[in-house]
């Protein structure tokens, strides 16, 4: 349930309710979360029939490998997965840094001025960079999370708690305000037309559904630790599909307690810029007054900037891991495989915590939009895809748990991860980015493979 709330929840419902304009937004979240449901059937049977560390990368690699686990399908489609790792986890951990800085700015409101903007054209594509003071405090955030890693500081067990604790409690006071000061009916006031099944209500649908995936994921985590998992066969799915109920209920719950204080239409468009900034500090300013209400308002900032550098850290911990496993298996640059005097993966973890500096000049928008659709295209799709080919080329693996109603959640799931990646504004641009991913990697890949080739060799020539 940590690793899938984290910050998203704080700095995303802005984002949604603007996606399609209104309260009836909150359908993206309902659908999302039947996405999650049958999404998360799918990691479940995979982590309980491959309970070994490393999730998607082992299952990648022994689903394509064939029987004999000799199939260079598996290996290539596991490299790539790690590829687009280096450019989907820096993405995460600037997400969670682009959050802090927007509740940074509500305390400090100079912070969120003399920004300077530009966009960047692709051809007939966009995107806005900005740099300004804001841009300054998401790059410290990944500095100083880099730098706690760097001296060694691989035990989280007092910032997992600490990070809980935060965002429980976090999660605790704004439903508990919006009983007190909300008025229900004003969470359910649609506009004109807002259910009218008209093309922008499908686009909308669909922008919405993305942001709803990026704050569900997270529940897969516990296969990544396969391995050290106590009685991997029944935790894993039962760690997965509970996490997904109950944060389910928590996100819709805490959403309408939101907009029931907060008039939605206030964090529509950018009619109010604060509130899309700092959507949680503003409710708790609007429901307990000028008097109590600011003060409540920073403390709720201080909480969700808390929140979200403890999930950029614990981030940057896990992800820099992944390249460093991939590299000793022979499978990844020798170059992420080396170790710090300390024990930890620094090269790794500077790659990562280098290229999060970079996507810290996006927009909150854009850098979720392409870390959804990465992940989509190069790590989902080809598991949903490859449980099915699993059940018919081994049928005997032993599986301790199958999904339900077979082979319908990862249908649904194949079907609503299209529809995320084409029913949007301008869905091309990040397939297009997706795409060039995909093909820099299986270049990289080739190359490799043929520079080893030729080592090899040339090493049996001289012999």
């Amino acid at each position: 349930m940590l690793d899938m709330i984290g910050v998203g929840p704080f700095i995303t419902l802005p984002l949604i309710l603007t996606a399609m304009g209104g309260p009836q937004a909150m359908l993206g979240w309902i659908l999302g979360a039947v996405l999650a449901l049958c999404d998360g059937l799918v990691w479940a049977e995979l982590g309980a029939a491959m309970p070994e560390a490393g999730g998607s990368y082992h299952f990648l690699r022994t689903i394509y490998s064939g029987r004999d686990g000799k199939g260079k399908l598996g290996r290539f489609l596991a490299f790539l997965f790690i590829f687009q790792l280096t450019f989907s986890a820096p993405l995460s951990v600037a997400s969670g840094c682009i959050g802090l800085s927007q509740y940074a700015a509500y305390i400090f409101p100079s912070l969120g001025g003399h920004t300077a903007a530009r966009m960047l054209h692709v051809g007939p594509y966009s995107a806005g960079i900005a740099a300004g003071p804001g841009t300054l405090v998401a790059i410290a955030a990944v500095l100083v999370a880099v730098f706690l890693l760097y001296r060694g500081l691989a035990s989280v067990r007092v910032l997992t708690v600490a990070m809980w604790c935060a965002v429980m409690g976090t999660i605790a006071w704004i439903l508990v305000t919006g009983v007190m000061h909300g008025h229900l009916r004003q969470a359910f006031t649609f506009p004109p037309g807002a259910f009218h099944l008209t093309p922008a209500f499908f686009t909308g649908l669909g922008s919405a559904m993305l942001i709803a995936t990026y704050d569900y994921w997270g529940y897969y985590n516990v296969t990544f630790l396969g391995g050290e998992v106590k009685d991997p066969a029944r935790t894993v799915p039962r760690a997965i599909l509970i996490s997904i109920g109950l944060v389910a209920a928590i996100y819709l719950a805490m959403n309408i307690s939101v907009i029931a204080v907060l008039p939605w239409q206030r964090l529509v468009g950018v009619g109010d810029l604060n509130a899309r900034r700092a959507v949680i500090s503003l409710f708790m300013e609007t429901a307990y007054g000028p008097h109590l209400g600011p003060m409540l308002g920073k403390i709720a900032a201080v909480l969700v900037m808390v929140t979200a550098f403890a999930s950029v850290f614990s981030l940057l911990l896990g992800y820099s891991r992944i390249p460093y496993a991939a590299a000793r298996d022979g499978n990844y640059f020798r170059i992420f495989g080396r170790l710090h005097r300390g024990g930890f993966p620094h090269i790794s973890l500077l790659v990562l915590g280098g290229a999060a500096i970079c996507f810290c000049f996006f927009s909150l928008a854009d850098v979720i939009a392409a870390l959804v659709v990465l992940r989509i295209l190069v790590q989902f799709l080809m598991q949903h895809i490859g449980v099915i080919y699993l059940r018919r080329t081994q049928p005997e693996m032993p599986r301790p748990f199958k999904l339900w109603l077979y082979p319908l959640p990862p249908l649904v799931a194949i079907a609503g991860f299209s529809y995320i990646l084409i029913e949007r504004a301008n869905f091309q641009r990040e397939i297009l980015g997706a795409g060039v991913v995909i093909l820099a990697g299986t270049a990289v890949y080739w190359l490799r493979a043929r520079l080893d080739k030729t080592i090899t060799s040339g090493r049996v020539s001289e012999s």
